[in-house]
Formats: C-alpha cells, sequence, structure tokens
C-alpha cells in the first residue's frame, strides 16, 4: 500500500488525474472514507452521476481489496463499520476516459 501523498492526496486535492482505473477506484475509496463528495461527484461520469452525491456519516470505511482489474473495470472488496455493525461490499466498477481524464461509470454489486 502507498503512502497518502504518493497515492491519493494528490489525485484528492485536484493536483493530478489518476492514470488507471485502479488508481481512480482507490482515490475513491478514499474519498468515501475522508467524506469528500465533491471529489466523488467530480470523478462520477457526466453520463452516469446523480443530481448529488451524498454520504451517510455514520459509516466508516476500514479497508479496500482490490481483486482484479481490467483496462476498464475493477472488482474490490470495501469494508465497513457502523456502530458494532460491520459489512462489505463487493463492486465489479466501470471506468470510461473522456478527454484523456478518466470517470467511475458504474457499478455492478455481488
Amino acid at each position: 500500500m502507498l503512502p497518502y501523498e504518493a497515492c491519493c492526496g494528490p489525485l484528492l486535492r485536484g493536483e493530478t488525474q489518476a492514470k488507471t482505473p485502479v488508481a481512480l477506484m482507490r482515490s475513491r475509496y478514499t474519498a468515501f472514507a475522508e467524506g469528500q463528495a465533491n471529489y466523488l461527484f467530480r470523478t462520477w461520469h457526466p453520463r452516469t452521476r446523480p443530481a448529488d452525491v451524498t454520504l451517510d456519516p455514520s459509516v466508516r470505511w476500514v479497508g479496500l481489496e482490490v481483486h482484479e482489474s481490467t483496462p476498464e473495470s475493477v472488482r474490490f472488496t470495501a469494508h465497513w463499520q457502523r456502530g458494532s455493525e460491520s459489512g462489505e461490499l463487493n463492486e465489479l466498477s466501470r471506468f470510461k476516459q473522456r478527454a484523456g481524464r478518466w470517470f467511475y461509470l458504474d457499478g455492478i454489486l455481488s
């Protein structure tokens, strides 16, 4: 795992753009963990993004496992906690490049 400043920090601050879908997916996970809904909105493909991105402040994201990736998709498991509850989100996320930038297109939960 890379340190925050070598991985997601510059992406979340808008200093650089994700070079791969995996990099974008990791930065989006970090945005969920840090409550940065604006970053999630900005990195969501305009064709599929909702009008507003609202995060649940009671959910704490506590771990990420990347299982596999292709040139336009990433399969991962994200672990969460809410009070004494815990769980995981398993998703195959799809990404699309537009004007040289990667965007989250959609995801299939499993």
